[in-house]
């Protein structure tokens, strides 16, 4: 979330940045000024009872040494008195600092200066493309057509076990997701990032830390009972393994790589756009996290960015990258890329990827901070990319690479999967 500190200097800013989102800011910034003035005001009263309370406890002592029991009784009565006068302060305090908090959490982060203006994706601008489209004149099957001619995905069955959009992956179909996964891990921990395997579910506070919390739970599986929500995106509980932990500089950057099973209800999803693997309630998805500076973050990004391209360029799919516009953009992010593949058969572009860089928004939630070379506490910057979401991929490599009754895995994937065709 954002720092008092911000709001107190630059409100102004603040509410002028948050209307290149579509948000209107003013109001709750007013609010938030007005509880911290308030809450200020309360830690300043029970700091001087708290004080007046040790003052006068140390004048005790020396009262009853100088054997006069009338003002120490009167005295020890002040100090009963005062903390009394403490507990409705410390009561009044934690009402003002839970009333900041809530309000504080309604403010999206600030775009930064790159973001584009606009309102929906059609105003996202496309910053590179590359690769041929396929021919569109020729006659391609859609990879739900092509999941059933090979036996390699059943939705239905999928529909029979749990419901909609819980797929089943079959053969050579199940092979291939198994490839994908160990193929962006092993090009992930090449560049240097460390793998980790988490947790499926997370806690509320995990969920907090950043920014799923409580923004988006309607989209989030809850497992009431428990309190645990499976996790949307590998994001979740990776970045949260350093929630509330202070890092030197030398520690940074941080970077982290996992793959996990995604969980998201994308409520209100139907129609021809989200049929087959095109929009899902389970998933598979490999993350990339990074931890960094704050003056080294926006490289770190580029760096980010070039990875993802890197990974998108190795599987011979035409794609590109987009700059997302402020009415486009999460709630929690910066300044996001999108990854885009073309789908032959359908025709369109698909979205495999978002890179992001949150600045300090979710260090602020987790509570990541670093001290610098001065010792100084400072807050940490946090960015994560998909690397890569898998069921758009699956979708275009089946649609894009099908010819001769066959379709041909790219040559980078084959040393995973163990055959070069499915048919």
């Amino acid at each position: 979330m954002l720092t008092l500190k911000l709001l107190r200097e630059q409100p102004d800013f603040v509410v002028e940045r948050l209307a290149v989102k579509h948000f209107d800011a003013k109001e709750i910034v007013e609010k938030i000024l007005q509880s911290d003035k308030q809450r200020r005001a309360v830690q300043g009263d029970l700091d001087a009872c708290l004080a007046a309370q040790k003052t006068i406890a140390a004048k005790i002592g020396a009262m009853m040494k100088a054997g006069d029991k009338a003002a120490a009784e009167e005295a020890k009565a002040e100090v009963a008195k005062l903390k009394e006068q403490s507990k409705g302060y410390e009561e009044a305090l934690a009402a003002a600092e839970k009333e900041q908090n809530d309000l504080l959490v309604l403010l999206p982060n600030l775009p930064c200066a790159q973001v584009p203006e606009g309102r929906t994706a059609e105003d996202n601008v496309v910053v590179k493309q590359e690769g041929a489209v396929p021919d569109l004149s020729e006659s391609k099957l859609p990879h739900w057509e092509l999941a059933k001619k090979y036996d390699i995905i059943d939705f239905d069955l999928g529909v029979k076990l749990t419901g909609a959009g819980f797929p089943v992956y079959k053969g050579k179909g199940a092979k291939l997701q198994r490839a994908l996964i160990n193929y962006f891990l092993e090009y992930n921990t090449a560049a240097g990032y460390l793998e980790v395997e988490p947790p499926v579910m997370v806690n509320e506070a995990s969920g907090f830390g950043t920014g799923q919390l409580p923004d988006k739970e309607g989209q989030m599986y809850h497992a009431t009972v428990d309190n645990y929500y499976l996790v949307p995106t590998a994001e979740v509980p990776v970045t949260n393994i350093y929630r509330d932990v202070i890092l030197s500089q030398k520690d940074f950057p941080v970077k982290m790589t996992a793959y996990t099973p995604c969980f998201r209800r994308e409520a209100g999803s139907y129609g021809k756009d989200v049929r087959g693997l095109n929009r899902l309630h389970q998933f598979d998805k490999v993350e990339i996290v990074q931890l960094s500076l704050p003056e080294n973050s926006y490289a770190a990004l580029d760096g980010m960015v070039a990875h993802v391209e890197g990974l998108v360029r190795s599987l011979g799919l035409p794609y590109r990258i987009l700059r997302l516009c402020g009415g486009d953009m999460s709630f929690t992010s910066a300044i996001t890329y999108d990854f885009e593949v073309f789908s032959a058969a359908q025709e369109r572009w698909l979205e495999v990827s978002s890179v992001s860089n949150f600045e300090s928004y979710q260090a602020n939630r987790l509570h990541l901070r670093y001290r610098d070379e001065n010792g100084k506490m400072a807050l940490a910057h946090t960015l994560n990319g998909s690397s890569l979401a898998l069921p758009r991929i699956v979708a275009a490599l089946l649609e894009n690479n099908q010819k001769a009754g066959a379709i041909f895995v790219p040559e980078v994937l084959q040393k995973y999967t163990g055959f070069d065709r499915i048919d």
